[in-house]
């Protein structure tokens, strides 16, 4: 494991736009509680990918997603509402003016580096030879006890950014997430909220979980 620390110098200053010479060791962090941005997935060796835009809420435990991709070589558009806490996720159509309503039972869990996870790196992605031509990242692993899975993931060492997830299990193989455009904050918060052509619409009896979206 190799991390980025050294001498104190001048050329160490410039480098990493530091006011110090300390080196600190990275550590496990939260990703902000309100993020929005834009994420792509790809599965069965790029068979299966997707886009999609996305707005996240720890506070309410909600994530929206609007993406399309292409699954068994059939492509797709979609536009979906997780709650978490009310247990149920909306997939949306504004064009036919439709809703579908299917139970969530998944917990909701806090994009996050787990206490438990191990460093497996950090590493200045693109240029380090002047200000702004890298990004410090941190990249992180661990095991995942319910889906008997694991996972590399690539966090901003400032901010606590998204910037790539590797997750693996045997059923699905590797599900690669590579996040981009984030910014801090909601400016659109009633997209948390289903349109009004989901009020009356009945539960169905299929559960969906999180990775639905994308598989």
């Amino acid at each position: 494991m190799k991390l980025l620390l050294g001498l104190c110098s001048a050329l160490s200053l410039l480098l990493f736009l530091t006011g110090s010479c300390s080196a600190q060791k990275p550590h496990q962090c939260r990703t902000p509680p309100l993020l929005s941005g834009s994420l792509s997935v790809s599965a069965r060796e790029g068979q299966d990918w997707a886009v999609a835009k996305y707005r996240y809420d720890a506070f309410g435990q909600r994530i929206r997603l609007w993406e399309f991709g292409q699954v068994h070589s059939k492509s797709f558009h979609v536009n979906m509402l997780f709650l978490f806490r009310e247990g149920v996720v909306y997939t949306i159509d504004y064009k036919n003016q439709t809703c579908q309503r299917n139970p969530l039972h998944a917990a909701f869990h806090p994009s996050q580096i787990p206490r438990n996870a191990s460093l497996l790196s950090q590493v200045v992605l693109g240029g380090s030879s002047a200000p702004g031509e890298g990004l410090l990242v941190n990249t992180w692993t661990g095991d995942v006890p319910e889906t008997g899975g694991k996972y590399l993931a690539t966090v901003t060492e400032f901010g606590c950014i998204p910037v790539s997830t590797l997750y693996h299990t045997a059923e699905s193989g590797w599900i690669v997430t590579t996040y981009f455009d984030a910014v801090k904050g909601v400016e659109d918060p009633e997209q948390f909220f289903p349109p009004h052509f989901c009020t009356d619409v009945e539960t169905e009896e299929e559960t969906l979980n999180f990775f639905s979206a994308f598989l």
